[in-house]
């Protein structure tokens, strides 16, 4: 049974520390950029790939520590990947972060994740975000290539349009909720035509 609650996270508005800068560490700090460009990332590490170097030196909110990890890391962050090819390192990382009661996701471990970094489409303001509870980043990532295939690429324009709308509206609650459930319905049966 898949438990996970979906959220969608202002990454650009919390800390997030990345132990790790080899390529799994490359692979979640591009998988987090590509999402959320401005996401604030500190990234402890004793060695990184030139390409985290490059990466870092393009954005401000990335900041780069050249050390062993150690708990005091965890002090003001909000998330924490783990991402080292040491699995004890991991394994303290992820015990470190539960202690003080934070969110880690440690790379390629399940049992060692509150949180995984799913596939996600997105279209302008539309962001779907996919999960297979763990079990298969494979197909998670064949769904969001269907998914990009398959919404219109003028979809924002219709959320921006919707938006404008939803503004005009008066009545309560219920009334304004009816009235864009009609609205959209029948946007969505005019795009399958």
């Amino acid at each position: 049974m898949n438990e996970l609650y979906p959220v969608f996270l202002k990454v650009h508005q919390l800390e997030t520390l990345l132990v790790g800068a080899g390529n799994v560490g490359l692979e979640k700090l591009t998988f987090l950029l590509k999402s959320s460009p401005n996401a604030k990332v500190t990234i402890v590490s004793k060695d990184f790939l030139k390409e985290i170097v490059t990466i870092a030196k393009d954005n401000s909110n990335i900041k780069m520590v050249q050390d062993a990890y150690n708990d005091e890391y965890l002090n003001e962050k909000h998330l924490v990947i783990a991402a080292t090819d040491d699995k004890e390192v991991n394994k303290k990382v992820y015990h470190d972060a539960k202690k003080c009661y934070l969110l880690v996701n440690v790379a390629d471990t399940p049992e060692y994740c509150d949180f995984y970094l799913g596939g996600i489409v997105t279209k302008g303001n539309i962001k779907i975000g996919i999960s297979t509870n763990g079990k298969s980043p494979t197909t998670a990532k064949r769904l969001r290539q269907l998914f990009e295939e398959i919404i219109p690429d003028d979809i924002n324009e219709m959320v921006e349009n919707i938006n404008k709308y939803r503004d005009t509206l008066k009545g309560d609650f219920e009334e304004k909720v009816d009235a864009l459930n009609k609205l959209t319905v029948g946007l969505m049966k005019k795009n399958k035509e």
